[in-house]
């Protein structure tokens, strides 16, 4: 499987300038790539090729006095500019005809240098290299230091250089690994997650939510109204834009550093992972939009995914009409919906009193293990329960 590891980059002012014009060449060629592209569909002419379109916009640019500053940077950089634009355009026309799935895509858009992500990519023909002394050589921009968190497992396929918002710069690496499967084990969980406590395990653990956002939200407005305050286009507003993007950084990388955490955890811990297939773009529409950007459920989920597929665990979602808030997990009778207020509830048919959300996790566990049996044709009907006393039905004696 493919995996990207990521390591903090720090160059030097003139690997800065290297950089950022690295940054503007892609972007020109990505734009004058997709004006070309316009253009002919506007006049009805037929698609432009893909290597017809690089020889256009790299080679024979490169030959005009407006463009020939584009040959100060590696040519790579420059073709694969041109190769995102070519996915763009085949994610939207698979989008378009229904053979990708999830949400629609839309067009390709112009990029602008003033979008807060910058990145450029390099792969093995631009010969980027890790030198003995721990540096990362890049084509035309030099040998830039890197903080190694961690070695690489194997040699990369590529590399992209990114600067996100905060000026801060990133090498995102490309890895193939082998799986690497862990020790099995007979522990399996359902997870049920939520607002007040951010996970539930269906063993009866809870997962406090830490709300990143809204600890930090003090700080975020006084960033705001500083930056609301500068003159437009003064280096002041820019110091002060900085701030803010630097404190919005910090927040988005505590969030991360803590779902890693916790996915890793729960991965080595179960053979088989169980969660409830969650519509979040749908829940971030409603009035607790603020609460469920800050959960971040969907970067938990996919770092869950990926994880157990390399350790060898099971993931499988729930789907999201299971009523696992419903139905008791005792003796399996639906109750019926509840309000979010209720937290616990008492079963009307077995007597047994739940915790809302423990409740819902062990449905989900139950949901998890069923739709796996099945899928290995095994039986799934639950067995017959045992009638409670005064349930009504035919007594002896009855006429």
């Amino acid at each position: 499987m493919r995996l990207r590891y990521t390591f903090r980059l720090y160059p030097t002012p003139g690997q800065r300038v290297a950089l950022a014009k690295a940054f503007g060449c892609a972007r020109v060629v990505f734009n004058d790539a997709l004006a070309a592209r316009r253009a002919a569909h506007a006049a009805g002419l037929p698609w432009i090729p893909d290597a017809e379109l690089q020889r256009r916009v790299i080679t024979e640019a490169k030959r005009t006095p407006e463009r020939a500053w584009l040959g100060e940077v590696s040519a790579v950089v420059l073709q694969q500019a041109v190769a995102d634009l070519n996915v763009a355009y085949r994610n939207f026309f698979a989008s378009v005809t229904g053979k990708r799935k999830g949400p629609k895509v839309a067009p390709p858009r112009f990029r602008s240098r003033k979008d807060s992500r910058q990145a450029i990519r390099f792969t093995r023909n631009a010969r980027f290299a890790i030198t003995d002394g721990g540096k990362l050589r890049l084509p035309k921009i030099g040998e830039v230091a890197v903080r190694w968190s961690r070695t690489l497992p194997a040699e990369p396929s590529s590399v992209t250089i990114i600067r996100d918002a905060a000026g801060r710069y990133f090498a995102s690496f490309v890895i193939t690994v082998d799986t690497e499967p862990l020790s099995e084990t007979d522990a399996e969980v359902g997870i049920d997650l939520g607002l007040a406590a951010f996970a539930v395990l269906s063993d009866g653990r809870k997962v406090t939510g830490p709300t990143f956002l809204r600890r930090a939200e003090r700080k975020l407005r006084t960033a705001h109204k500083a930056l609301s305050r500068k003159q437009q286009g003064s280096k002041n507003r820019e110091k002060a834009r900085l701030r803010l993007a630097r404190a919005h950084a910090r927040v988005a990388d505590v969030r991360r550093d803590f779902h890693h955490q916790l996915s890793t955890r729960i991965v080595r811990e179960n053979q088989a992972v169980y969660v409830e297939d969650l519509a979040v773009s749908g829940l971030a529409r409603t009035r607790l939009a603020k609460s469920v950007h800050d959960a971040g459920w969907a970067a938990f989920l996919a770092m869950l995914e990926y994880k157990a597929a390399r350790y060898g665990r099971v993931f499988a979602r729930v789907g999201r009409f299971q009523p696992t808030s419903q139905v008791c997990s005792a003796c399996g009778h639906r109750d019926g919906p509840k309000p979010l207020h209720v937290r616990t509830w008492t079963c009307q048919h077995c007597g047994t009193s739940h915790d809302r959300d423990l409740n819902a996790a062990k449905n989900i566990l139950a949901a998890g293990r069923a739709e796996r049996l099945n899928a290995c044709g095994a039986g799934v009907r639950p067995g017959l329960a045992l009638a409670a006393g005064g349930e009504a039905g035919t007594h002896r004696g009855a006429a």
